[in-house]
């Protein structure tokens, strides 16, 4: 595990704890995704936060009018850590291990759902109640789009991978004869 790993899960900690304080979990962690897409989406932001030659003083008073009104006070305090100490890097890998604890801590865990079509939001209902009875959490479904399947779903919950599309069941298949013809 990186120095950068840890340092994120350290801020992450924290940020959760401030969030949990004041019962704003899931408002801080769209905040936070919002922050990083725009960060991460956008060189010229990249290249002015990393930027040696301008002073943290100016950063942070950009930072804080681009955001104000906009995300909460743990949020703006987040990120003004993170640039006061050159860490503003770790963003993505904060929000990632923010996700992880607050669904530790909320039960909630996150679904992604391979399918060729776009699901409804009855059929992300049902995969949400179906895999929340197997992972024994609440899920958040996101559902990706990927006409490489020939039909079915595959579920990612995590490091687990759920295949229930038509490939997958025609390979179980075939290694079901293949052990019996061996």
């Amino acid at each position: 595990m990186s120095r950068e790993t840890i340092a994120a899960k350290r801020y992450a900690k924290a940020l959760f704890e401030v969030a949990a304080q004041q019962q704003k979990t899931l408002e801080v962690e769209q905040e936070l995704k919002a922050v990083v897409e725009a960060i991460t989406a956008d060189n010229d932001v990249q290249q002015f936060i990393s930027t040696p030659n301008i002073s943290v003083t100016v950063k942070l008073d950009v930072l804080k009018k681009a955001l104000q009104e906009k995300v909460s006070q743990p949020v703006i305090n987040t990120l003004e850590l993170l640039i006061e100490r050159g860490r503003a890097d770790i963003l993505p890998d904060l929000l990632e291990s923010y996700i992880r604890i607050e669904g530790e801590s909320l039960g909630i865990a996150d679904a992604t759902v391979y399918s060729t079509y776009p699901l409804s939001e009855q059929e992300k209902a049902t995969v949400a109640a179906q895999f929340g009875a197997l992972a024994n959490k609440k899920i958040r479904v996101e559902n990706v789009i990927d006409k490489s399947l020939l039909g079915g779903v595959k579920v990612v919950i995590g490091d687990k991978l759920y295949d229930g599309s038509l490939a997958g069941k025609l390979e179980r298949l075939e290694k079901s004869f293949n052990r019996q013809a061996q």
